[in-house]
This record gives structure tokens, C-alpha cells and sequence, in this order.
């Protein structure tokens, strides 16, 4: 693809992904696939994706305000164990092959799409039992949910929507709305390692992360007006769709 064409192209996608993302969807659904589409290898793509993508989750962070006022707990809760956790997946990711981790990927992006969908019903027994998760399993969840996002990320925002749905905040726009404040924190550390280190493709990573950054200033807004059921149900499918093509790659 000639590299306007391929310029113009991935700024496209970008602002798609950004739309989709900061909406609650998955930016890799869109941006991954296309980077894969103008030639670059499956892990320069991923690379480039996660540093391209970090204007995307920094506009919606900047957004997505009426959101998170008032959540300064749970942003302490979850901020720095993600930040520490996804510097460590993302220094995984550059010292170790990826092989049987990217075989997994699939079944774990699947999980969290699934738990989302049933996250209705899973709230309601909650509720009939009067407590909540264990605190082990919900650190323990929260745990692998940034290790995953700094190795991989595709999926790592409707895994962390679906955990904060479970244990803070009962409705989704609002989860949301933590999720992008709480990954832009996470995703900025693995950004530098891959930058540094990494095998990034700035001449795609560039108008991608251009056209995420236009993307991810409209997504909180198509979030807040989608009805709660509808945009549970378009982020679940989102995850669904994104384990079936990595699953179909791997």
C-alpha cells in the first residue's frame, strides 16, 4: 500500500478506534487489524498499536469528567496496582516470546466479554447473597487484568470495565468512564518501554495515534447517550468479535 494511501488509511482507523474505545469497546478490534493490513508484523503491530493508542485513552481521560467525579477511592484502589502491574507486562512482553501467552489471549479477552453480558445477573446474585466478591479474588482478578494489559491489551478494557462493575460502580458509562482514567495511568509506562525498546513503526504509529487522539475526544459523549443495556451489549459483542478473529490468528 503506498504510504499516503497507508498514511490516510490508519488515521481513519484511528478515529474509528477512538470512537469505539472510549466508548467502551476495544481501540485493537479496529487498530490492530489494520496495522496488520499495511504490512507490519503481528508484534511490531502490537507495539505500535499500544503507543499509538495512548492519545485515544488520553482525550477520553480529559472527557470523561462527569464520570469520575467523586470516585478519588476507587481511582486509589486500582490506579497504582495497574500502573506496576501493566510496566511489568509490558517488560514481559519485550524480554519473553510471546507464543503461548498469545494462545491464551483469545479465551481470556472471550472471559471478560461474556462476564460483561452476564454482569447484570452476576450483580443480582450478589445482591440476593448480601456480599460481595473476596477481596483476594477481586485483588487476584485485578492483578492479572494489568499484567494482561501491559503484555497485550487487546481486551484489557472490557476486562477492567467488567471488574469495576463487579466490585465499585454499578453503572456502566460511569465504569467507563474509570476504566480510560485508570489504563491512561496504566498505559503510559509501557508506552515508554515499547518507544525505548520496542519495535514501534512510527510512520504508522503517527497518523494513528492522530486520528485516535480526534476519536477519543467524541467517545465519551456516544457513551453517555447510548441507553446502559444497549452499550453493555455493543462492548460484549465488541469482545466476542475480537477473541473469534485472535483465536482465528493464533
Amino acid at each position: 500500500m503506498h504510504q499516503i494511501l497507508a498514511g490516510a488509511f490508519l488515521a481513519g482507523a484511528g478515529v474509528v478506534a477512538g470512537v469505539i474505545g472510549t466508548a467502551g469497546g476495544i481501540t485493537s478490534l479496529v487498530a490492530y487489524p489494520a496495522l496488520l493490513a499495511v504490512g507490519i508484523p503481528p508484534l511490531a503491530a502490537n507495539v505500535t498499536s499500544s503507543v499509538a493508542l495512548l492519545g485515544s485513552g488520553a482525550s477520553s481521560a480529559l472527557r470523561a469528567g462527569p464520570d469520575v467525579t467523586g470516585r478519588t477511592r476507587t481511582h486509589r484502589r486500582w490506579i497504582p496496582l495497574t500502573v506496576l502491574l501493566s510496566l511489568a507486562g509490558a517488560l514481559l512482553l519485550v524480554v519473553t516470546p510471546a507464543g503461548l501467552f498469545d494462545r491464551l489471549v483469545p479465551f481470556l479477552v472471550l472471559t471478560g466479554a461474556v462476564l460483561l453480558l452476564l454482569q447484570p445477573r452476576i450483580s443480582a446474585w450478589q445482591r440476593k447473597r448480601d456480599r460481595g466478591l473476596h477481596p483476594v479474588v477481586v485483588g487476584a482478578a485485578g492483578a492479572a487484568v494489568a499484567l494482561y494489559n501491559g503484555y497485550f491489551g487487546a481486551g484489557s478494557g472490557i476486562l477492567m470495565i467488567t471488574l469495576l462493575l463487579l466490585t465499585t460502580e454499578s453503572v456502566v458509562h460511569r465504569a467507563n468512564g474509570l476504566k480510560n482514567v485508570i489504563l491512561l495511568a496504566a498505559d503510559v509506562l509501557p508506552a515508554v518501554v515499547f518507544a525505548a525498546v520496542g519495535t514501534v513503526v512510527w510512520r504508522a504509529a503517527l497518523p494513528l495515534a492522530a486520528g485516535a487522539v480526534a476519536g477519543g475526544l467524541v467517545g465519551p459523549s456516544v457513551a453517555r447517550r447510548l441507553p446502559e443495556a444497549l452499550l453493555r451489549v455493543l462492548i460484549g459483542c465488541c469482545g466476542v468479535a475480537l477473541a473469534a478473529y485472535l483465536f482465528l490468528r493464533a
